[in-house]
């Protein structure tokens, strides 16, 4: 049975999350042209619905992601524009893993016509869902809030170097949310001392973050990137759930989400 090509739950309160990294299917003939790290879906975001469980029962409408970035990236724009000048381009399409490792086999990568194919059969679809919540959000609101969730391994050198802090929120510079806003969710994730963070440091937010954050039209997005060691056992094959660290950081995350609710623009 083909998966849709997200789900999605409609909440009532001002916010939006977006896991566009959790899927995991893949497109038709694609997995046979693939290498076998490759089929592994290493740059996964994995259990990002288990890290966002308590969004549903906050109110806060919750958007996954059903295909893999490998199918096509959704937190990439449709021109393939770079958003980290000087870094190596992971890609709207993607042709290495972040480690550098080949996700086709020799000649397989899919050519442009099959780009543009997904583009219109996964990429339009998810971005039009996002973008009319936001504005049924805002229409009700007055505001509304998109909260993009990431993770990632905590060390790859080929894209950055050294570790990353556990919590890595982006708002492309201060650019797309109010300071308010930002602050107080920081706030939040400060007063817990087993969580290191910073804010617009390796990661300043993607597509996502970068589109729809437009403060002067009532519209902010915060993208959260988070060290996958804080919720993995490790961060390696077969990337296992720690319950006890995904637990814990969940209601971290349910802290800040409910900071995001309360916030009222000025």
């Amino acid at each position: 049975m083909t998966p849709p090509v997200f789900s999605y739950t409609r909440g009532t309160a001002p916010v939006l999350v977006t896991l566009p990294h959790a899927g995991t299917a893949l497109a038709p003939g694609m997995e046979e042209r693939m290498t076998a790290r490759g089929r592994l879906l290493p740059d996964t975001d994995w259990y990002m619905e288990k890290l966002y469980a308590p969004a549903a029962d906050m109110g806060i409408g919750v958007m996954r992601a059903s295909y893999s970035r490998y199918v096509i990236d959704l937190n990439r724009g449709p021109d393939d524009s770079t958003l980290y000048p000087g870094r190596p381009k992971t890609g709207l399409v993607p042709e290495l893993t972040f480690d550098g490792t080949p996700i086709y086999q020799p000649g397989q990568m899919p050519d442009e016509a099959e780009i543009g194919e997904h583009l219109i059969r996964y990429w339009q679809p998810y971005h039009d869902a996002v973008a009319e919540e936001l504005a049924r959000l805002k229409a009700r609101w007055g505001w509304a809030i998109l909260w993009d969730g990431h993770s990632i391994k905590t060390e790859i050198p080929r894209l950055f170097e050294g570790p990353l802090p556990d919590l890595n929120f982006g708002t492309n510079q201060g650019a797309s949310c109010a300071p308010d806003l930002i602050n107080g969710v920081v706030n939040i994730a400060g007063h817990d001392r087993d969580y290191s963070h910073v804010v617009n440091g390796r990661f300043k937010g993607g597509y996502t973050t970068r589109h729809y954050g437009q403060p002067e039209q009532g519209i902010h997005a915060i993208q959260l990137e988070k060290a996958q060691k804080i919720y993995l056992a490790h961060e390696d094959e077969p990337w296992p759930i720690d319950t006890a660290r995904t637990h814990k950081i969940s209601i971290l995350i349910g802290k800040m989400l409910q900071q995001a609710i309360s916030w009222r623009p000025e």
